[in-house]
């Protein structure tokens, strides 16, 4: 018998913009230590799986997942739906929650929040991201894993391979497509000028202020308004959201 709710973070050290990001120490931890341990604190997920890279410079962070505990996998560099798909398929889920390791200061809280939202509309994808309403940071997918297994058959284009859900977000119902049903779960507000993910070093050094000031237990709209009281959107205001995808998508075009 297979979990129920199996989250799988991905994470790599390559980086074109800030190399060996996720290993970057931040009060005397890296990145991605307190994104895992802020993951555990979720109720509503079985186990938690690091979905890394065959590289010998990743190996580093299949180990790491390992002595902390965590489920752990090494996978295609390049088709990352592919690796994703593999590190599923063991565990036989009924849900996959996915989330991505340059995102330090994802909350937990959110997370089941959303696992909740997805499961009562027995939805084939649900995300806070089909109207990027939350901060860059706290991007949370829930779907099926009959869904991830469709797309991973599927799917041919360069882009859905090099991003795990871009078939799956596109031939849903929400984008008019009719393969899967989608939900978006909303926010109150339209934070999406915020940025709490790691892309470049500007990116590092808000969230360095930002812990330093907060530490590493608070909640994401905790954070979002200090962020926003202390002004400190300067730091990273240019930096573009999604821009790994929207390379892959130039290139098709």
């Amino acid at each position: 018998m297979g979990l129920n709710t199996l989250l799988i973070t991905q994470a790599r050290t390559g980086s074109t913009r800030l190399p060996g990001k996720v290993l970057k120490i931040i009060l005397g931890k890296t990145l991605l230590q307190i994104h895992l341990e802020r993951l555990s604190k979720c109720k509503l997920v079985d186990a938690i799986l690091v979905a890394t890279t065959s590289s010998p410079d990743d190996n580093v962070i299949y180990k790491n997942a390992i002595e902390w505990g965590y489920y752990s996998f090494a996978g295609s560099e390049d088709d990352v739906l592919d690796r994703f798909y593999q590190a599923a398929l063991p565990h036989s889920p009924t849900w996959v929650v996915r989330v991505t390791s340059d995102c330090p200061l994802i909350d937990p809280a959110l997370v089941d929040k959303v696992v909740k939202f997805s499961i009562e509309k027995n939805a084939d994808y649900c995300s806070n991201t089909l109207l990027e309403h939350y901060p860059d940071g706290q991007d949370i997918e829930v779907f099926k894993f009959e869904a991830l297994s469709k797309a991973w058959k599927l799917a041919d284009k360069k882009s859905e391979r090099e991003h795990v859900t871009p078939f799956i977000r596109n031939n849903s119902d929400f984008k008019g497509g009719q393969n899967f049903a989608a939900v978006n779960f909303p926010c109150e507000k339209n934070y999406s000028h915020i940025r709490m993910t790691v892309d470049e070093q500007k990116d590092l050094d808000l969230i360095t202020r930002l812990t330093e000031a907060k530490g590493l237990d608070k909640s994401w709209l905790d954070y979002t308004n200090y962020i926003i009281d202390h002004d400190l959107l300067a730091i990273n205001k240019d930096i573009t959201r999604n821009e790994g995808l929207l390379k892959s998508l130039s290139k098709e075009e």
